[in-house]
């Protein structure tokens, strides 16, 4: 179950990316991301009605909720969608591929979880990994300054990532199911953006184009309610250091899109970087200490029956 919704969350978020880029444009980010998060949090308050879960949450855990909607579903949206109007969407998911060491970090500076060795050296071929991948790009644009303003912000939306995990991982804690904390969280999230958005004096009107209206269906429901919920599950299950691994597999997905759609050309570079990054998903999660184990047991088992 637990390698199903990691796929899942790889294939979905690794994709986002383009549609995150498809509704950049005429409509401002806030009112864009508001948009995606009211009809995300309505899908999932319809699903928890017709499966009729109970969508209370205890008085303790809306403090944490909220933190998560404002974090999670509001300032990190924001921070990637500007980002990504100064940064190439590949430059930014090799920024996001921090997550998994900033919720090792983070996990221990807040929570006192242990540092897993295995988690954050798979997270540093991982990163080694996407390095090659995006070297070219990112050597040509080293003296673009608005390129590293971007990519600040960009981190800023990673840390922003970060602590909603880890609110998430403490409302599992007491309890709480995913589809639930994230419907709030969501409803939260979009409130405090239309609030913004509306203070600033945007528009609320929205593209009524097919691209944007096809990737806002796509972020909402695939890529929130689907996605989030995968993802938050698998904090639960595994951790948040552990889960936040697959964020370092979505610029590979974004790069098998880009290769159809925008003519990407793959180097040797970037075929070492590929390896690289399976390499650190089977250090990550202790399968090439197993593979080995399991091929010293057959050799041993091969020996044994050796005649002496």
């Amino acid at each position: 179950m637990n390698l199903f919704l990691y796929i899942l969350t790889v294939l979905i978020w690794g994709t986002t990316w383009i549609a995150i880029k498809w509704q950049l444009g005429v409509v401002p980010p806030p009112v864009s991301i508001a948009w995606r998060f009211w009809l995300a949090a309505a899908v999932l308050f319809l699903l928890l009605r017709l499966t009729r879960r109970s969508v209370r949450v205890p008085r303790a855990a809306w403090r944490i909720l909220a933190a998560q909607g404002v974090t999670l579903f509001c300032l990190n949206f924001l921070c990637f969608y500007y980002a990504e109007q100064v940064v190439p969407s590949g430059l930014v998911a090799v920024v996001f591929s921090t997550a998994p060491l900033l919720n090792a970090i983070n996990g221990r500076l807040f929570m006192g979880r242990p540092l897993q060795g295995q988690a954050i050296l798979g997270a540093l071929l991982g990163l080694t990994g996407i390095a090659c991948l995006f070297y070219q790009q990112m050597a040509g644009h080293a003296a673009d300054h608005a390129l590293w303003q971007g990519l600040a912000v960009a981190f800023a939306g990673t840390l922003c990532f970060s602590t909603g995990n880890l609110q998430s991982s403490r409302m599992q804690a007491m309890g709480l199911h995913p589809l639930v904390t994230n419907a709030w969280a969501m409803l939260i999230g979009a409130a405090v953006l239309s609030a913004g958005a509306w203070l600033a004096g945007l528009s609320f009107r929205p593209d009524t184009g097919p691209l944007y209206l096809g990737a806002l269906l796509y972020l909402a429901v695939p890529g929130s309610v689907i996605g989030f919920t995968a993802y938050l599950t698998l904090v639960g299950r595994i951790g948040p250091e552990r889960a936040a691994y697959c964020t370092v597999l979505f610029p590979i997905v974004a790069l098998a899109a880009s290769t159809v759609f925008e003519d990407y050309r793959w180097s040797a570079l970037a075929v070492a970087g590929l390896v690289l990054v399976v390499a650190g998903n089977l250090v990550a999660f202790g399968l090439a200490g197993r593979l080995l184990a399991g091929r010293a047991r057959q050799h041993g088992a091969a020996g044994a029956r050796r005649p002496g």
